[in-house]
């Protein structure tokens, strides 16, 4: 065994995925700010007070010294052309220089702050979207047709926030400050640059209502095409053998003409939207500067509070131009926050009421239903039974009679289901899973083996002892079998997978059942692939978990399967047909032919 087993990667303790501790400390306690920090998604944004005072601080420098070129302006005209002072301009324009370095400085810290801020945004909310996104995925829930969509949600969100649509929140509020000071140079100036900030805002709203609905139709679009085509490309060899190809691909370019039209549709009327915001900003600075030349022609203003004039309401509008520019990110990001905040709701974090450090293996139905989507009829239908600790439970029933569905309720992970399941008197749902997984073993239907060296598909990506690894591949008659890999345990299963055959990788898949010694084990069809020597070794295998007192429930089809077995299970249309001893070898043939 090379070192690489005995350095295996291991999952994330409890510490590691909890927030900081700041997210907490920095979290109101009651609801102060109405629906938002009622959500965890307003919460965690709350917790950033601080940083954002810190930015509106800084932003407040640098609008203020925005000012600067005005000022200047103002004093070159009116003061340095008439008296001719060199000394006078050469001071005005160190004042400026300085101003200037201060100006870049407050937004060069406020630029670092939100990028920093947003790094701890995103750490203090990935494990929390992972866990979501997971328990969506395996609950068949809204992100379960893009399961990566919460990540990379969360991902653009804290793009956004460290991107200058901030600013331009930021800034927005600086419009009125510039607005009073051309109030003060003329009332005209004023009511000018008034009217031209409606008509700048009333184009924000316009250009929100034109794409806003367009935006969103073509990203579900988007993700309608690339979901289509991720589940084809799953099953490539089907396809292939098959010729399937070319079906698949007309349908495929239905749905993807539709995403092209709607992202056609939608770039054209942003395009169009973008025009006219240009448009008008350039007609607003030159109706501006003859407004002004208009005043200084009258003698109401001077000739520097003409070119000043302009400037100013350069200033003004300049948010909420940015606003407008970036209504697009902001309408993603607001449909990322909202996408994120309902599947955050949807799953809440579970608060573990039992801890595994203890479990005996002792399971009981209490009136189980378990039912599915789209299904009118329960798969299950109110289950009532009580297995012992360290029993071997055989599963037999039809096809369609609820045998794979009741071996994972007996797991808690069949989303849709009433009644309880309880492990040693304890609804399974209330344990800690991360403190409850060592402790159970399943292999399911479908074997899954992941990305990573066999070693660490046995070990489930944790740490473990190489011995712990080894006896779980011997328990099921595979070491010898690793070992003439190419490198061994530490073969990586995408090379080991064109090397496996489908026996030999459900017999993987059982060793990462049984690794550590679970006390409570569900197998579903652990010999669909397996030969004679294979359904030996499982034999073995179900006898030494008995030994070693654990709970084992195991759905087969073969009589000589229920040889391990000490009770037999019959299942038929969602119910429990019998729950029968094996007492004897007559009696294991008298069941089977009856199943």
């Amino acid at each position: 065994m090379s070192k690489t087993i005995a350095a295996r990667r291991g999952s994330p303790s409890s510490a590691a995925d909890a927030p900081p501790a700041w997210t907490s400390a920095s979290t109101p306690t009651r609801d102060t700010g109405g629906r938002l920090l009622g959500s965890e998604m307003g919460r965690t944004l709350w917790a950033f007070r601080r940083e954002f005072a810190w930015v509106s601080m800084f932003s407040f420098f640098a609008n203020l010294l925005m000012l600067t070129p005005t000022l200047y302006m103002l004093q070159i005209f009116d003061r340095v052309m008439l008296s001719g002072s060199e000394l006078t301009l050469l001071a005005l324009t160190g004042v400026m220089v300085l101003f200037y370095l201060v100006m870049g400085f407050a937004e060069w810290l406020r630029s670092r702050l939100l990028v920093r801020a947003g790094a701890r945004f995103d750490a203090a909310l990935n494990t929390r979207v992972f866990n979501a996104a997971f328990e969506s995925r395996l609950s068949g829930g809204g992100s379960a047709r893009n399961p990566m969509q919460p990540l990379t949600d969360l991902t653009n969100l804290r793009q956004f926030i460290t991107g200058n649509g901030v600013f331009a929140v930021m800034d927005t509020p600086w419009t009125v400050v510039y607005i009073a000071v051309l109030f003060l140079m003329h009332p005209l100036l004023g009511w000018t640059a008034i009217g031209f900030t409606v008509l700048q805002l009333c184009m924000a709203l316009l250009t929100h209502r034109i794409t806003s609905k367009r935006l969103k139709a073509a990203q579900d679009q988007q993700l309608e095409s690339l979901t289509y085509l991720q589940s084809k490309l799953r099953n490539s060899e089907t396809v292939e053998a098959l010729g399937m190809l070319g079906n698949l691909r007309r349908q495929w370019l239905a749905v993807h003409d539709r995403q092209l039209v709607g992202q056609a549709d939608a770039a054209e009327m942003a395009r169009r939207a973008q025009a006219m915001t240009k448009y008008a900003q350039y007609m607003q600075q030159s109706l501006m500067l003859a407004v002004g030349a208009l005043l200084a022609i009258d003698g109401k203003i001077s000739a520097g509070a003409m070119i000043a004039c302009n400037a100013l309401m350069g200033n003004a509008l300049r948010p909420i131009g940015s606003i407008t520019q970036m209504w697009k990110q902001y309408v993603e990001a607001r449909q990322a926050f909202n996408r994120i905040q309902q599947v955050l709701a949807d799953h809440p974090e579970r608060s573990a009421d039992h801890d595994a450090d203890q479990v005996a293996g002792q399971v009981s139905l209490r009136g189980l239903v378990a039912t599915a989507a789209g299904r009118k009829v329960p798969i299950l239908k109110g289950l009532e039974a009580d297995f012992r600790a360290g029993e071997v439970v055989a599963i037999l029933g039809p096809s369609g009679a609820g045998k794979s569905t009741l071996a994972r309720c007996l797991l808690g992970i069949w989303p849709q289901t009433e009644g309880q399941v309880l492990l040693d008197g304890h609804p399974v749902l209330e344990w800690s899973r991360e403190a409850l997984g060592p402790h159970v073993g399943y292999l399911p239907q479908d074997i899954e083996l992941f990305d990573g060296t066999i070693a660490e598909n046995i070990a489930r990506f944790g740490k473990a002892d190489p011995s712990v690894i080894i006896d779980a591949a011997t328990r099921t008659g595979i070491h010898e079998m690793i070992l003439r890999l190419p490198r061994g345990y530490d073969t990586p299963m995408g090379e080991a997978g064109s090397l496996l055959s489908g026996g030999q990788r459900q017999r993987v898949g059982l060793a990462r059942a049984i690794v550590g010694n679970p006390v409570l084990v569900v197998l579903d069809e652990p010999n669909a692939n397996l030969d004679d020597v294979g359904e030996a070794a499982l034999i073995r295998a179900v006898r030494e978990l008995k030994a070693r007192g654990a709970t084992v429930f195991m759905i087969v089809h073969h009589q000589h399967m229920l040889a391990a077995a000490d009770r037999v299970l019959l299942m038929e249309n969602g119910q429990i047909n019998r729950l029968l001893p094996v007492v004897a070898q007559g009696a294991v043939a008298q069941q089977g032919k009856t199943a």
